[in-house]
């Protein structure tokens, strides 16, 4: 039985109904941005395995760092113990994030941080004794799978199950360039018409979305408008978090702050799950106060484990090696040529890029839809020439680990141009 049978036989797997779904491919080994299948054919993962593997598969440095904690300190409870892993990241993180940012709270992954930052907007009111029970989100924003998280989405397919049970969630325009107003205009007329708690957003990039991408300082405007009616503001930066736009955060390019920013994907290098949301002074001393029932209950059993700390720690050290860092510039210079190539192509409709991120829309003869045939027919002729791609219906985008050579980016560029005359 080859492990396709076996895992027909047990598995059940995220965002795939297996009535018509083909069999999942079994990866058996992984090095660098190579995967090799069962069969022993070879895929370039061109989309880091879900944007959380910049640094490519099988990492001795962090594979190494990772051993060594497992010798001394596998896992310890977080409620009422502590340990020195989870405080040096910590120390690291105040000192590369925003300095807005003061406290730290582990969780598992980035849905379960994004839950934390909604709960904590909502409980920030009601510590203070206001009534603010609204969620502000952006259309087709895609914050992750738990219910909060859930609820702040927009993507309706992968919601409309629930409908009626979630948290009040009020969303608003993206301001892509020359609809900016138009979303001014509705965070001001939202708040003013509801009483919001927090804004949550994906800064610059929503992923999901098909890497719809919009400036800093339309981001900066609404967060302006929020600070100055006091509702908090939540930065998901699961995705675009640990240089995927070009620098270390993507409120790096953002001149006013958020309250709150939520990590996960490439925080442990791919290798162990783990989230961080973190805070503000200010709203950590919302929950400070004589009262236990003022206080954040919320936790899970593998908070701040120690091995996924020491993962994250060398994860941050690969980062800002100069070896990367100039990576990170080769990629983007690379995704900026291949734009102006293929952005003239008559069957393209856009292309963009924002740091490692690339992204190409396809015309199509009809409106596609999110998993339709034409993103059917991309993934599979992209898998059969071994690259892994997942396209977001028409739109193709590449969001590859740090690591890729000029040659490997070449074949994907040219998979691209294939699929596209294909189509």
């Amino acid at each position: 039985m080859t492990l396709t049978e076996k895992d027909s036989q047990y598995l059940w797997h995220p965002y795939t109904q297996h009535k018509t779904a083909q069999a999942p491919i079994a990866i058996s080994r992984g090095e660098g941005v190579l995967l090799w299948d069962e069969n022993g054919k070879e895929y370039i993962d061109a989309i880091a395995s879900w944007w959380v593997n910049p640094f490519g598969h099988s990492n001795k440095f962090i594979a190494d760092a990772i051993y060594k904690q497992l010798t001394t300190l596998e896992h310890v409870l977080f409620g009422g113990f502590t340990h020195e892993p989870a405080i040096k990241v910590a120390e690291k993180l105040i000192e590369i994030l925003p300095k807005s940012q003061q406290k730290i709270f582990f969780s598992d992954n980035g849905s379960t941080a994004v839950e934390v930052a909604i709960k904590v907007a909502l409980q920030y009111f009601f510590n203070k004794n206001e009534k603010r029970t609204t969620i502000i989100a952006f259309e087709n924003a895609f914050h992750g799978d738990t219910f909060a998280a859930m609820a702040a989405s927009g993507i309706s397919f992968y919601t409309q199950a629930f409908q009626g049970m979630f948290i009040d969630v009020v969303r608003i325009p993206v301001p892509v360039k020359g609809k900016e107003q138009e979303s001014f205009d509705a965070l001001k007329n939202v708040i003013e018409n509801n009483n919001c708690a927090g804004f949550i957003f994906e800064p610059l990039v929503q992923g999901a979305a098909g890497m719809v991408m919009y400036e800093p300082e339309a981001l900066a405007k609404l967060i302006q408008i929020c600070s100055k009616n006091k509702v908090l503001t939540i930065a998901d930066e699961v995705m675009t978090g640990f240089g995927k736009t070009g620098k270390t955060f993507a409120m790096d390019y953002v001149s006013e702050q958020p309250d709150m920013i939520c990590l996960s994907k490439a925080l442990t290098g791919g290798t162990i799950p783990m989230a961080i949301t973190t805070f503000t002074q200010e709203v950590f001393d919302a929950f400070y106060d004589d009262d236990i029932n003022k206080a954040l209950f919320h936790g899970h059993t593998f908070t701040a484990n120690p091995t996924g700390c020491a993962a994250a720690l060398a994860s941050i050290d690969l980062l800002e090696t100069d070896e990367m860092q100039d990576n990170i510039k080769r990629i983007n210079a690379s995704h900026l040529n291949f734009q102006k190539k293929i952005e003239k192509h008559s069957k393209v409709i856009t292309a963009r890029t924002l740091g490692v991120i690339f992204a190409v829309e396809i015309k199509s003869d009809s409106e596609e839809s999110y998993y339709g045939s034409m993103r059917t027919k991309l993934y599979n002729f992209f898998i059969d020439k071994g690259v892994v791609l997942r396209p977001v219906g028409n739109i193709v985008y590449i969001l590859p680990p740090y690591i890729m050579t000029n040659e490997q980016l070449s074949k994907v560029y040219q998979t691209i141009e294939e699929a596209i005359e294909m189509v």
